[in-house]
């Protein structure tokens, strides 16, 4: 502080000096040849002091201004600031250019573009694929056991398809195995438009892995559909990467095709519903009820998915699952290739002639056996009986199409004729307490009288209804303890 003072008392010296200023005495005045001498009056320290100060203040002040100006003047600095100022701004632009021509020219189109410009490549991406995506209806009957006895009921779900080939006469859709299950009625709106509904019969399923095929035929396509549909690319799923934005589009509550989109939560998510383990793409886009079936798109606008909402649970949000595309295909390839085959008259039918009971998923896990059609019984001189059926079979397969319930089996059945000769694939207990898969070859008999149909369905519950109702799970306690 004091060094500081000194330095202030030295500057205001040197400025006095710079300036002629006289010291802190006053010389001698000459008045008439004689010399007077006068008392100096020396002035407060502080005020010393505070002009010292003040004095070396504006000293600096005008002498940096004046090298300023100077400095200005000989550089030309004013010019060199603003030729500055115009670099950095064409800098930034050059930039910007850049990264949209990066952008422009990336593998998967515009992904960074898309979410800050107002996802116009996501619309694209939906508009293209949006003809190759259809609804599917699906009408069956449903039955319901209960004290009263065994009741149907119709039953109608909705669902989604992808368009995914044709051949000489059909159109080729592929969807969810839970989509047409138990079904009496099938039928596909093109476009969400209600007078473009086209009825479709199933070609294949494989319930282990919840894909079916089905088909429509191209005769009943009026040219309209036609020039408004398109095939779906098929995408490779193996390629995706955990963060890439994707698409799911679907028939979402039956409310028509609607949009969704998100990214890839995980890929080879391992899952198990029913029985079913399956390894499946998790997306944080929405999968409600009726997008089953529906596609996954990655940003190249190529199904990399098939939509499951089978595989979600309403305790949680943001977890939806599709199968692998990868996986899928040579499962939907082998399913296309089947024949398609047209409901037989009801009086030409072929006919099993077995009492049985579902295995349901409770049941299956209850008693860890497989899920299916449990035989109780086959009627004497009947199909199942010729070809060495027996009590405690369990029909998972029916001429390769997956069978999970009665229901199902009963819908195939009406696409045979008596006397055709189908493969049946059935579970049996061995002496270890397991289960081996045996294929058995049945021709099928001639369908029973309505009369004998209902003594059939009665035979289920033989043992149970001599006591009353029994549910399933006391018919199969029954079963197991005896």
């Amino acid at each position: 502080m004091y060094g500081e003072n000194q330095n202030f008392q030295n500057n205001y010296n040197s400025s006095a000096d710079y300036y002629g200023a006289a010291p802190d005495t006053n010389p001698a005045v000459e008045t008439g040849g004689k010399e007077k001498k006068k008392k100096s009056k020396k002035p407060h320290p502080f005020f010393r002091k505070s002009c010292s100060v003040l004095a070396s203040g504006v000293a600096f002040g005008l002498a940096a201004s004046l090298v300023f100006v100077g400095v200005v003047k000989a550089s030309g600095i004013e010019q060199t600031l603003a030729k500055a100022s115009d670099t950095v701004e064409e800098k930034e632009s050059q930039d910007k250019e850049t990264v949209i021509k990066e952008s422009e020219t990336a593998n998967i189109p515009a992904t960074n573009v898309a979410q800050t410009t107002g996802t116009l490549e996501i619309s694209d991406i939906v508009q293209a694929s949006m003809p190759s995506i259809v609804s599917i209806t699906n009408k069956g009957v449903e039955e319901v056991v209960s004290m009263f006895g065994t009741r149907e009921y119709e039953a109608t779900s909705v669902g989604s398809g992808i368009i995914i080939g044709q051949n000489e006469t059909e159109l080729l859709i592929a969807t969810n195995n839970h989509v047409v299950s138990g079904s009496s009625e099938l039928s596909v709106c093109f476009g969400d438009d209600e007078e473009k509904v086209v009825e479709a019969k199933i070609k294949g399923t494989d319930a282990d892995n919840d894909l079916a095929i089905i088909a429509v035929r191209l005769d009943d396509l009026s040219d309209e559909i036609k020039s408004g549909i398109a095939i779906a690319k098929l995408g490779n799923s193996d390629d995706i990467e955990v963060g890439d934005q994707v698409i799911a589009i679907g028939n979402a509550l039956g409310y028509g095709q609607s949009v969704t989109t998100g990214i890839v939560s995980a890929k080879d998510r391992e899952v198990t519903i029913e029985n079913i383990t399956a390894k499946l793409i998790q997306t944080d886009a929405a999968i409600n009820p009726g997008n089953s079936g529906g596609a996954l798109l990655n940003m190249k606008g190529e199904v990399i998915g098939i939509n499951s909402s089978k595989f979600a649970s309403t305790k949680v949000e943001g977890m939806g699952y599709a199968i692998p595309i990868s996986s899928a295909q040579p499962i939907l390839e082998e399913l296309m290739s089947r024949q398609t085959r047209d409901v037989v008259d009801t009086d030409e039918q072929g006919f099993l002639g077995i009492s049985c009971q579902n295995v349901s998923t409770d049941i299956s896990e209850m008693y860890n056996i497989p899920q299916g059609v449990y035989v109780l019984g086959a009627s004497e001189g009947s199909a199942a009986e010729k070809a060495g059926l027996q009590k405690g079979d369990i029909i998972t397969k029916f001429d390769g199409v997956s069978i999970s319930d009665y229901n199902e089996l009963k819908n195939i059945l009406q696409y045979y004729q008596a006397g055709e000769t189908v493969e049946v694939t059935i579970q049996r207990a061995d002496e270890k307490g397991g289960y081996q898969e045996k294929a058995v070859s049945v021709t099928l008999g001639e369908n029973e009288s309505p009369e004998s149909q209902q003594q059939t369905r009665q035979e289920q519950n033989q043992s149970g209804q001599e006591k009353g109702y029994m549910s399933p799970n006391e018919i199969f306690r029954e079963l197991f303890e005896n």
